[in-house]
């Protein structure tokens, strides 16, 4: 093992950190969104989803293990600690974990590194399921700290997430991982070039000119995007929905094709498109494809059931058969009507096994609740039958009425999103979250902002993951909330069938 002399001592003075790993990939991504988050923190329109973030904390403690004992550097520590503990560990220990350094101002905590006899590897670690460009800038930088820190950095690796690993009942995390090494894709010139000019940019206080570029979707997207486009005239290019890609109004944006009145004249919209501006700038009225709706409507047959499915994804698999990141099903809605013009039935579950597996009790009572050879109605039918068929192939002894219910679904949602019934309110999109209240604007009853807890998909996964760690009562408000929250997805559907029954 290489010992400490290799160990410039001068390079773990205490300097002022004024760049990271993090901060180095938003520059990548975008100076201004770099700017902006040292500077305008409020401005963000979005925050990162927690489950998000508990995934990747939670692979990232996973992947630890993949070499063995190690030291772990306590980020609590701080950073000045964090390195000083580090320069400590360095010839006592094979393998630390979050093993932090600085060189004149840039801080880099590597998640895991291997101390060999002659240098060290570098392992990054991903909760992705893939290698994108902005995982390479971000070892990158790392390489290049620890280089200029006086280290011997042999082999840089990515570390992501295999999704075609099967859980078996025993977890293995040598199959669940990936390792890759990208030691030909690291140019550390480039990385020279970049913190020059981030660090000339984040000590300035005058925020970046940029134009809006691809960057501000892909890979992500920003969520300072709604700041960048505050001065344009509302609604613009960047408001149209419909499938027009980001790209396409990229262009158009840079052709000086910004306002809907521009829109207008531009040519280059398909016929949805051009309908959602033309409806909003000439207020018209609903447009209703009468013939499509009628057909669609006698397609259907009684007794008609309207289903819904919570979900959460899980990326380290706990249930045998599933894979990372595969959807677990653990709560539905069900309203249903026995015969034409009959009453309103309504049934619904939500697990209680939080710690195991949710979707054995779920598929038992789906299968009690919707009798062989039913019409079902969903909103959005890839993602039901998607589950479902996931599920049939878990529990053999229920495969038959799983497939049973999935070959019998009907989806509605074609009806907007073909744009068979559009309304100006729906703002071109075709989620229920906006049809429901561009068809009822005046209901009350069906505002998911009247609900209390849970009001969105996001919620109900969240809600449904911290059940296990509340108090009793607690734990049986949120519920209610959820059941709540799922009961209102499928009596949006029936009041959309109701609306549907009534166009002659």
């Amino acid at each position: 093992m290489f010992k400490n002399n290799l160990l410039n001592s001068k390079i773990y003075m205490v300097i002022i950190m004024n760049l990271s790993k993090s901060r180095y990939t938003l520059g990548i991504r975008c100076l201004k969104l770099l700017w902006l988050s040292l500077y305008k923190p409020d401005e963000v329109t979005d925050s990162l989803n927690e489950n998000v973030l508990k995934n990747g904390n939670e692979v990232g403690e996973l992947a630890r293990g993949l070499f063995g004992d190690y030291k772990l550097i306590d980020f609590d520590l701080g950073f000045e600690s964090m390195i000083e503990e580090t320069k400590k560990s360095i010839g006592l220990y094979s393998v630390i974990c979050e093993a932090s350094f600085n060189y004149e101002g840039n801080f880099a905590s590597v998640d895991i590194l291997r101390c060999l006899d002659d240098g060290v590897e570098i392992y990054e670690v991903k909760s992705s399921t893939n290698i994108i460009d902005l995982y390479i800038d971000d070892i990158s930088y790392q390489t290049w700290v620890l280089k200029k820190c006086g280290l011997n950095v042999i082999n840089s690796y990515i570390v992501y997430v295999n999704n075609n690993y099967v859980f078996d009942g025993k977890l293995d995390i040598d199959k669940y991982f990936v390792i890759k090494r990208v030691n030909e894709l690291i140019d550390l010139d480039k990385v020279d070039k970049n913190i020059k000019l981030f660090k000339k940019t984040i000590n300035s206080d005058v925020e970046p000119s940029c134009n809006l570029n691809i960057s501000c979707h892909d890979p992500y997207d920003c969520n300072y995007f709604d700041y960048c486009i505050k001065e344009l005239p509302k609604p613009c290019v960047f408001d149209v929905g419909w499938r027009l890609s980001f790209n396409k109004k990229l262009k158009l944006y840079n052709d000086g094709i910004i306002s809907y009145n521009d829109l207008i004249n531009c040519g280059g919209l398909n016929d949805k498109q051009r309908r959602q501006v033309e409806f909003y700038l000439y207020d018209k009225k609903p447009y209703i494809n009468k013939e499509v709706i009628i057909n669609f409507m006698s397609s259907l047959k009684y007794p008609l059931y309207f289903l819904d499915f919570e979900s959460y994804q899980c990326v380290i698999p706990n249930i045998k058969g599933t894979s990372p990141y595969q959807q677990i099903c653990f709560q539905y809605s069900l309203h249903y009507y026995l015969e034409e013009d009959g009453k309103l039935y309504h049934k619904e579950y939500l697990s209680d096994n939080y710690l195991g597996d949710p979707m054995r009790g779920l598929c038992e009572q789906l299968c009690k609740d919707i009798p062989f050879n039913s019409c079902v109605l969903v909103y959005n039918d890839s993602f039901e039958k998607t589950r479902l068929k996931e599920m049939a192939s878990l529990y053999l002894d229920l495969s038959s009425h799983l497939l049973n219910i999935r070959d019998n679904i009907i989806d509605l949602m074609p009806i907007f999103s073909n744009h068979d019934y559009y309304v100006k309110d729906m703002g071109g999109s075709f989620s229920i979250k906006y049809v429901l209240p561009s068809l009822f604007p005046d209901d009350e009853s069906l505002n998911y902002h009247n609900l209390e807890q849970v009001h969105k998909g996001t919620e109900a996964t969240e809600a449904y993951l911290l059940l296990k760690d509340l108090c009793k009562d607690e734990e049986l408000k949120l519920r209610k909330n959820m059941l709540k929250y799922c009961e209102l997805d499928t009596y949006a559907m029936v009041k959309i069938f109701d609306k549907l029954k009534d166009i002659k």
